[in-house]
């Protein structure tokens, strides 16, 4: 496997899905006890390409998911997926996030599951805490929250879909 650069993974990205690509930012960090330098490129895309983004680039490298995370932006919920390449290359890694913007009245996306099985407990947490509906995932049931949890709450929503105030314990406040 010839490592990629980051430049030439956005050159690739940028030919293949042009103005779908929406923002772009390659940066350096220093990582480690050794304080090697790695870099690291964000990409954001549209829903509609977000998958055939992702189907594209495990044919170009594939890559290993490190995470999905994801906030409520206001009036949307911004989901960013953590990739890692040039795996096993030493001083030649590259971070990749791609990044998609849900509007709240639309809160869907398809599974990237049949691309990168790993990435399940990163969909169905997104739909307990967001309410993201990912859709196709091969198993959509609760993971995080109790089955009694309510319908319709989203610990991680600031909007009204968020915790109520009632389910809210107050430790400080507690005797």
């Amino acid at each position: 496997m010839r490592p990629i650069k980051a430049e030439e993974l956005l050159e690739l990205m940028t030919k293949e899905f042009g103005d779908r690509i929406t923002d772009s930012k390659i940066t350096k960090r220093v990582e480690g006890k050794q304080k090697r330098e790695n870099l690291h490129l964000s990409v954001t895309v549209d829903r509609e390409s977000f998958k055939d983004v992702v189907r594209w680039l495990a044919d170009v490298q594939y890559p290993l998911l490190s995470v999905i995370s994801g906030w409520d932006a206001g009036d949307r919920v911004e989901l960013l997926y953590e990739f890692q390449l040039n795996g096993g290359v030493l001083g030649k890694g590259l971070a990749l996030t791609l990044r998609v913007g849900l509007p709240k009245d639309s809160l869907k996306i398809e599974t990237i599951c049949d691309i990168i099985p790993g990435a399940q407990i990163g969909e169905r947490e997104k739909q307990e805490m967001l309410g993201v509906r990912v859709e196709g995932t091969p198993d959509p049931r609760r993971f995080f929250l109790p089955d009694d949890f309510p319908e319709g709450v989203y610990p991680w929503r600031k909007d009204e879909s968020g915790v109520p105030e009632s389910m809210i314990k107050k430790l400080w406040e507690a005797k």
